[in-house]
């Protein structure tokens, strides 16, 4: 049986994006601004992504393209004989499988908002009573665990169909679904009465919210967020890369996909910046911010109820378009591990990563006790904080090494692959970048992290 492929470049792109577009851009950038100087910081941020996020992207394509394996089995095709690389294969599915344990709960949270925002289940409560109803939540194993049952059925039923006619199609209509969604409540907030603080807020630099945060730390938030707004480091986009032809280079691949990532989040900011402001809410008030701010915001609005249910309904699509690439890439390593149809590895799948996920679900009620990183802490933060800190950069720093040493595939290699096809090109000036900066830049954001 050959290789399976995408149907078009668009589909590439968008389950790409949707793969790179979670729960970070839309949850994380707007508060990450908020709390680091708004438009200083996101000049800082795009200019990390130019210089780090978009070259190890196009070297996680270029592997995957030139292998046409999945992550589990590309590198025993490129390395040279007797060497180790595809150790990181390994890793690679173990990161995915991580990462679903804990993201496929925070999608059923999406999911469960979308569904009570529709039943009016916030109408009439006040900031304290929109808390309690969060917390409520979160210590009700049937709600947690059912949700995420849900999310992982789903997921995996449209991957059972099919490349071209499960993920590619049901992704397409869900990223164009949620690109529309994101501009009509953006022009809705930008237009409440009020909101222009919030604009002026997020869109111009502040020097004097960059010097109370201190100049250092908007910096490595600023890079932390766009190494890892981009998913790379566990194979997730590699599988992508094994799916496409040869006709486009993967730079200009890498750069769409990216303008589609600070897109989604740059407009998140739009619709959450304006709405604080214009009801007198914090807009640095962390991660509580989606869960709890901004249902007390859709109350107070006009129309509130059906703008929370939209605004919902779009974090369910950010959340569930990086869980379908990720099932995708675990289904794809399930089947070159076992030579599996695609049905049965499915099954596999579905079974296993259920499982796996019940601990990050019970963990808010029924296993609130276990504080596996000191107090306070719960099974998520390990499991987020072995992911985020472990598993993405050193695995990230694993393709730079192997894209522009000679001890790996090599930078020959790595450029011959990346650039075959129309667009943009990777230039000869970009290698002592790509060789010497990349890696102590990612090492920084590995140390930090640890230290952290």
């Amino acid at each position: 049986m050959g290789r399976e492929h995408l149907g078009s470049r668009l589909g590439f792109i968008l389950i790409s994006a949707g793969c790179a577009i979670g729960i970070g851009n839309v949850w994380k950038f707007p508060w990450l601004v908020g709390q680091y100087g708004g438009g200083a910081f996101v000049l800082i941020y795009i200019f990390f992504l130019i210089l780090m996020g978009i070259p190890v992207m196009t070297m996680e394509f270029a592997i995957g393209r030139a292998a046409q394996k999945s992550p589990v089995k590309m590198y025993q095709a490129l390395e040279k004989p007797g060497q180790k690389w595809h150790w990181h294969g390994i890793a690679s599915l173990a990161g995915n499988f991580l990462l679903m344990m804990f993201y496929t709960t925070v999608a059923g949270w999406m999911l469960q908002y979308f569904v009570e925002m529709l039943r009016g289940s916030f109408s009439g409560l006040d900031a304290d009573g929109v808390s309690a109803y969060f917390s409520d939540m979160l210590l009700s194993p049937a709600k947690q665990v059912g949700y995420m049952a849900v999310i992982v059925a789903v997921g995996f039923a449209i991957i059972a169909i099919g490349l071209q006619n499960g993920l590619e199609k049901v992704s397409k209509v869900m990223m164009v679904a949620l690109l529309a969604i994101m501009v009509i409540l953006a022009v809705n907030s930008v237009v409440t009465p009020g909101g222009g603080k919030g604009l002026s807020f997020y869109l111009l630099p502040n020097i004097e919210e960059i010097r109370k945060a201190g100049l250092l730390n908007v910096i490595v938030a600023a890079m932390n967020q766009a190494f890892f707004t981009l998913s790379i480091g566990i194979g997730a986009m590699a599988i992508f890369g094994s799916y496409i032809g040869k006709d486009r280079s993967l730079l200009g691949e890498s750069v769409n996909v990216a303008i589609l990532d600070t897109f989604v989040a740059f407009t998140s900011g739009l619709i959450i910046f304006p709405a604080c402001f214009a009801y007198g809410v914090q807009p640095d008030s962390g991660p509580a911010l989606i869960f709890i701010t901004l249902p007390n915001i859709f109350n107070h609005m006009a129309g509130g109820r059906i703008w929370g249910a939209f605004f919902f309904l779009f974090m369910t699509f950010a959340a569930f378009s990086t869980v379908l690439a990720v099932f995708e890439n675990i289904n794809a390593m399930i089947m070159d591990l076992s030579g599996w149809s695609r049905k049965k590895a499915t099954l596999f799948g579905v079974i296993s990563v259920f499982l796996l996920s019940l601990p990050c679900a019970l963990g808010f009620n029924v296993w609130s006790g276990v504080h596996p990183l000191g107090p306070k802490s719960g099974i998520m933060d390990l499991e987020d904080f072995l992911v985020s800190n472990l598993l993405l950069p050193i695995g990230a720093l694993v393709y730079i090494i192997f894209c522009t040493w000679k001890t790996g595939w090599g930078w020959d290699n790595f450029v011959a692959e990346a650039n075959s096809g129309k667009g943009l090109k990777v230039m000869q000036w970009m290698r002592p970048i790509c060789t010497f900066v990349l890696p102590v830049l990612v090492l920084a954001i590995i140390i930090l992290g640890l230290i952290k």
